[in-house]
């Protein structure tokens, strides 16, 4: 099976110690996945999948680099995209087939162990059919998160395919130009995870991730730092373009 993460790269980078990180925990009943339908796996192809968020009824978020086949470099097309919203234990809350695809404007596939990639590692899926549930309503998306803020991300991953897994307490520990480097949890599949931060109780998406790294010997994740970037994005995308 080919499940799509940037690979392990070396960084060094300026950071600042946190508080303790929560475990993984896997969302196996309804009553875990409550609230958290909007984010769903995105199966590309015969095998492979990404993580993506519902930010609009007929818009998910999720990392660019899922969008381009890993051993030709060139882009999926639309109707290789499924977006499978809640999916837990072999079901979905909602089933979509995709419309368009649109990577941030500035971003280029050049193989997935690129820093400066990681910037603009964002893409927006028009789906074939808004999701209209009430049991399923789009999250918000923020600004920038502060190093030291505490954060949470919600994912797949290649040995928990079968439902999302939360861990509601991660940390930001550093940044570099355009992107985030995050002690969250991540593995082959979680690219495209939001990372969110709770504002009125809601949980709001901060970032997408990208990649995961080696930070002082220890694995972190990288995630855009997406205010500026979505904006760029959201009207490209807007424009057809």
């Amino acid at each position: 099976m080919r499940i799509w993460i940037a690979a392990v790269l070396l960084i060094v980078v300026p950071w600042v110690a946190v508080g303790q990180d929560a475990a993984l925990r896997k969302l196996v009943t309804a009553n875990d996945t409550h609230g958290w339908e909007a984010v769903g796996r995105i199966n590309i192809g015969a095998s492979a999948f990404c993580t993506g968020t519902l930010i609009a009824p007929q818009i998910v978020l999720t990392a660019a680099h899922c969008l381009f086949d890993q051993q030709s470099g060139k882009a999926f097309a639309p109707a290789d995209f499924e977006f499978l919203a809640g999916w837990r234990g072999g079901r979905a809350a909602a089933y979509r087939k995709v419309l368009r695809a649109v990577t941030h404007p500035d971003y280029i596939y050049e193989g997935r162990d690129r820093m400066d990639r990681v910037a603009f590692d964002l893409a927006l899926l028009e789906l074939d059919q808004p999701i209209r549930l009430a049991s399923i309503p789009p999250f918000a998306t923020g600004g920038d998160p502060a190093t030291g803020t505490r954060v949470g991300i919600l994912s797949y991953a290649l040995d928990r395919a079968d439902a999302p897994s939360l861990q509601d307490s991660c940390h930001v520990l550093g940044r570099q130009p355009g992107v985030l480097v995050l002690s969250c949890l991540v593995d082959f599949g979680s690219s495209g995870a939001p990372v969110f931060t709770m504002r009125d109780g809601r949980p709001e998406i901060v970032s997408v991730i990208s990649a995961k790294a080696e930070l002082d010997h220890e694995l972190v994740a990288l995630g855009t730092a997406m205010e500026q970037p979505l904006s760029e994005l959201r009207a490209a995308f807007a424009t057809g373009t």
